[in-house]
């Protein structure tokens, strides 16, 4: 699949407009029933840390709002997932610069999913790695 589907749910409403436009965030490609999307982002000057390199926390929210989209395009917008606990792994420098998320569903339950997701550099460099657990809410009522 090259584009992402225009039937998918509206992105904004799971991370509210502020934090998808701070990231730069949108979505570039979503398989749905597979629970995977990928997603792009901005990594811009003023996410860096004294280095010269991203900040860590912008690459994990980076990698949060991929992981939490893939649940949201697998549930097809039904099921909010706020997170439980993360844990990232950082492989290698960000440097400024277009930033590709990929995330996957690894297990969908009743009220627990599991997600994993990563980040690439431009130049195709994995950057960073993580897995999450996250609660499963009625969209509808987690949603403002």
């Amino acid at each position: 699949m090259g584009q992402a589907d225009v039937s998918l749910p509206q992105w904004a409403s799971l991370f509210g407009n502020r934090l998808i436009d701070l990231l730069g965030w949108r979505l570039i490609d979503a398989r749905p029933d597979e629970g995977w999307v990928r997603a792009g982002f901005n990594g811009k000057e003023e996410f860096c840390a004294a280095g010269g390199f991203l900040q860590g926390g912008i690459l994990s929210a980076m990698l949060d709002a991929t992981m939490s989209a893939a649940v949201f395009a697998m549930t097809h917008g039904k099921l909010y997932p706020p997170t439980i606990s993360m844990a990232v792994h950082f492989l290698a420098p960000a440097r400024p610069g277009p930033i590709t998320g990929e995330a996957r569903v690894t297990q969908l339950g009743k009220r627990v999913a599991f997600v994993e997701g990563r980040l690439t550099a431009d130049d195709g460099t994995l950057l960073t790695t993580a897995s999450t657990s996250v609660r499963l809410v009625e969209a509808a009522k987690a949603i403002r």
